[in-house]
């Protein structure tokens, strides 16, 4: 096995304490962000990641980390966007300023990221964490939706842009896991939203990282896991 130099954002809890545990687990050298203190983040750090604190909602704390990346000459050989916040119209009071945060975190963090990379990565892979909703859109969740698509679409630009040496695709889910605050009557509905009504857990997104990376012949795609909830 090839050791690889990983960066995932977002990394202290969930999918990408998930993604990170199972990289290490195989020797690769990981880098994280997070933005909270969490047992999770300390877990890591004793399982041998660096954990970079870093808060992605003003352009000044973007720089700040991409600096503190630079700083470390690193030569990455995989970046993961996984870094996410999740509002809806429905509890904002200033609609505005929520349309501004999900661009910000959504599309904005990856996008000066990735212009950055080409420092840090020869050849490599980047990947998108999107939304099944980028592509349907959503009723109650209209900012979210539309940031998502955003990074979509930045999946196709820099696929272009760092072809031939990076490649640069997106993994598309819905539902991979409930919070533990989600009741049963929640739990039931939102399995019924998809044909296969199954919530796999984060093991189905380490799954798709692992076929894009394995791949040589992919690049400016999403992958889908939806349980086929694209054909209810």
């Amino acid at each position: 096995m090839t050791k690889k130099h990983i960066l995932i954002t977002g990394a202290g809890q969930r999918i990408g304490y998930a993604l990170a545990c199972h990289f290490l687990n195989q020797g690769h050298q990981v880098t994280i962000s997070y933005r909270t203190e969490r047992p999770q983040v300390a877990d890591l750090r004793s399982q041998g990641a660096r954990c970079l604190q870093a808060d992605f909602s003003t352009d000044a704390n973007i720089y700040a980390f991409i600096d503190e990346i630079d700083a470390l000459t690193p030569a990455f050989d995989t970046l993961i966007h996984n870094a996410s916040s999740w509002d809806s119209e429905k509890h904002s009071q200033d609609l505005a300023l929520l349309f501004d945060n999900m661009m910000q975190i959504h599309a904005k963090t990856p996008y000066l990221i990735n212009m950055a990379a080409r420092r840090w990565m020869q050849q490599g892979d980047i990947i998108h964490l999107t939304d099944y909703v980028a592509q349907k859109g959503s009723a109650k969740h209209i900012a979210y939706a539309t940031s998502k698509a955003a990074l979509e679409n930045l999946t196709l630009s820099f696929a272009k842009k760092l072809a031939p040496r990076i490649k640069v695709n997106s993994i598309s889910p819905a539902l991979i896991m409930f919070n533990e605050s989600d009741d049963d009557a929640y739990r039931e509905k939102a399995r019924h939203k998809s044909i296969l009504g199954t919530v796999p857990g984060e093991q189905e997104i380490v799954n798709a990282c692992e076929f894009i990376l394995a791949s040589q012949h992919m690049t400016g795609q999403s992958i889908k896991l939806d349980g086929g909830r694209h054909l209810v």
